[in-house]
């Protein structure tokens, strides 16, 4: 009798761990083409309880997300169906997305989708930020600027948003793979610029890129490359 007692207590806490809104994929893979300033996804879930659940507001962690769902009240074991909309932007590489759906379940009121957002890189700059101590040799540092994607990229045009730094630029397979050589012409002072990299791609977003330098006081630089 106490072996059916401590069963029937199992089945009702496995069955209570399992009511809720379930999502069949979580977390989310969301995979857009390198081209894409826009990419939509759906999700499903199921309501695996045994009332039925109102969704009463649907809240995102990003700016970048939208999402909406196919109706608002769901039966026991009913189906639903959402659409999630990602402004891709500049995103590249992986980035997780949450979207809280708030429900009137009060065993669960907070169910959280998570999207892994995977853009794919097509121009890789290493390091993003060459950086001197203040007071160092002004020394000759380098980027090096890979073109990953399907297509040749080059390199059309690059200026320094700061005067006192030279640089020059090295092909070193066309198309594919450039050398930046940059040299402070002081590192006297605190300094903070940029050089703005124009290419000759036909997507938007990758015909300008950025890569960073700065001269920083020596406790920050020994602290940053700790």
């Amino acid at each position: 009798m106490n072996s059916l007692r401590i069963l029937l207590c199992l089945l009702c806490l496995v069955t209570g761990l399992r009511a809720g809104l379930v999502f069949d994929v979580n977390p989310l893979p969301v995979n857009p083409k390198a081209e894409d300033e826009e990419i939509e996804a759906t999700f499903t879930f199921t309501n695996t309880g045994d009332k039925p659940i109102r969704i009463t507001g649907l809240e995102s962690t990003c700016a970048c997300l939208e999402a909406s769902l196919d109706k608002a009240v769901y039966a026991p074991g009913e189906k639903g169906v959402g659409k999630a909309k990602f402004k891709v932007s500049s995103f590249v590489g992986k980035h997780e997305k949450f979207l809280h759906i708030y429900t009137d379940d009060p065993m669960e009121p907070d169910k959280v989708l998570t999207a892994i957002l995977d853009v794919p890189e097509i121009i890789e700059i290493k390091p993003n930020n060459l950086q001197w101590a203040v007071g160092s040799a002004p020394e000759p540092k380098e980027y090096v600027i890979k073109m990953l994607g399907t297509d040749e990229m080059r390199i059309t045009n690059i200026t320094a948003t700061r005067q006192n730094v030279t640089f020059e630029k090295k092909e070193i397979t066309p198309g594919r793979e450039y050398r930046i050589i940059v040299k402070p012409t002081s590192t006297a002072e605190v300094t903070i610029g940029a050089l703005k990299i124009e290419t000759d791609s036909k997507i938007p977003k990758y015909a300008r890129q950025m890569a960073f330098f700065s001269i920083v006081k020596p406790e920050q630089l020994e602290k940053e490359t700790k």
